[in-house]
């Protein structure tokens, strides 16, 4: 016996290896042992169509996506009817029933949603002998098990979950986002989007696992996220016109809908509510990365990074705002979000010298709190950005409570005035990455 996710795993890489027969063997093991297995009955029909029987895959194309409609999988559903129109079927009433039943004036979109649950990972799977000669009628078999798998299914959930951003959309406006949008059905290890690429579209998960990471100077990875069903990404970069701030990799066989400018050309008439549900994604990446990157946050468990998030005010800033004047009262800490902020202090005659900018993830405002100074810098932002804020007294309450925050931070600020002073007053060329900021 294996596991199920261990025989997708070999069924993928038969048929990316050409071997479609040989995979369709074992994604009808996982279907007789797991009919609720939606994606192993697509991947089915994958096999068929590969083989030559489209009618027989269209079948299960078809069955695959009204079970989807119903138990809460509207991506997966849009999937089959993609395969569907590109092999030259109509999908027209599968995808009128997505818009009905996940527009924002449907009835069935509810606080207490749910969907059916996919099959664990672990679940055993009694795997065929594939070095043996298949079995007679194999094809036919494998197609009609996933085409009826569950016929006989009747727990439906009474109320299910929005679409992220579709479901926001007027009926009229959904439509024409879906006739925009394009399928991606990638393999494993596949790289989707590369950091330090310019942004021209953002994507919607409909199955499968993807990574999200950023890489260092030296070249090593850190695991920001992992990204399942319904997931967006991709949207920050295409909204800010700002290249992307980390990489997505698929995990094993993922698909993927892509949707450029002429996805948002196609809803131009709903841009408002279209940025207002892409601010609320993106918002909600960058604090679940922030907490990921930024040492600030290390001292904590999840739950009260989450309770300390609260208590920061955010704060969308214009290139050019004045964020901390030099010589001024420390009023509290500061945490880029995204964007892009300089640095600067006054020089013995009075002029202004860069000591370096600060990114998303970084701390500042931390010396004059500690040391109940003046601030010793000006920060500017240089492009749009978005900054958190904690005021003093809650600072100083917290690192009473954690002195792991207290050590980061009188560490950081020590760092940061040796390094100052060596940028102000000492001639020598520092590269802009080797200068630790105020």
């Amino acid at each position: 016996m294996a596991s199920l996710a261990q025989v997708k795993e070999a069924a993928a890489r038969l048929f990316s290896g050409g071997k479609p027969e040989v995979a369709l063997r074992l994604y009808d093991a996982i279907v007789a042992a797991a009919p609720l297995d939606y994606d192993a009955r697509i991947r089915v029909a994958d096999c068929a169509l590969a083989l030559g029987c489209a009618e027989q895959a269209a079948s299960v194309y078809r069955a695959v996506a009204w079970y989807c409609l119903r138990a809460g999988h509207p991506l997966p559903a849009l999937v089959c009817a993609r395969v569907l129109e590109a092999s030259g079927f109509l999908a027209d009433d599968l995808v009128a029933t997505l818009v009905v039943t996940y527009g924002c004036e449907s009835e069935r979109l509810g606080k207490l949603a749910a969907r059916v649950a996919s099959p664990l990972p672990t679940t055993e799977i009694a795997t065929p002998d594939l070095t043996a000669v298949p079995p007679p009628g194999l094809v036919e078999r494998a197609l009609g098990r996933a085409a009826h798998a569950t016929d006989g299914f009747a727990a439906w959930p009474p109320a299910l979950h929005a679409i992220p951003l579709f479901s926001e959309l007027s009926e009229a406006a959904f439509r024409r986002a879906l006739s925009t949008v394009t399928l991606q059905r990638l393999p494993a290890d596949t790289l989707v989007i590369r950091e330090g690429e310019p942004g021209k579209s953002f994507f919607f998960v409909a199955s499968g696992e993807l990574l999200v990471f950023s890489t260092d100077t030296f070249g090593r990875p850190t695991e920001l996220a992992r990204l399942h069903e319904n997931a967006v990404f991709g949207e920050m970069a295409l909204l800010s016109a700002q290249p992307r701030s980390a990489s997505v990799r698929s995990v094993g066989e993922v698909d993927v809908f892509e949707l450029g400018r002429q996805s948002l050309a196609a809803v131009a008439d709903e841009v408002a509510a279209v940025a207002h549900a892409l601010h609320g994604f993106t918002r909600d990446r960058l604090l679940g990365n922030l907490m990921v990157r930024s040492p600030f946050f290390r001292p904590f468990d999840r739950q009260q990074q989450r309770e300390l998030l609260r208590r920061f005010t955010s704060h969308d800033v214009a290139p050019g705002t004045v964020i901390i004047h030099e010589g001024e009262p420390g009023r509290g800490l500061f945490v880029v979000l995204t964007g892009e902020l300089e640095v600067t202090r006054k020089g013995e005659e009075g002029a202004s010298q860069s000591l370096g900018t600060l990114h998303g993830g970084e701390v500042f405002g931390e010396i004059s709190l500690l040391r109940k100074s003046a601030t010793s810098a000006t920060v500017v932002a240089s492009r749009q950005s978005t900054v958190l804020f904690l005021g003093s007294e809650q600072v100083d309450r917290m690192v009473q409570v954690f002195p792991a925050l207290r050590r980061y931070l009188e560490q950081l600020a020590v760092d940061r005035e040796i390094d100052n002073q060596l940028s102000v007053g000492i001639d020598v060329d520092l590269d802009e990455d080797q200068r630790v900021l105020v």
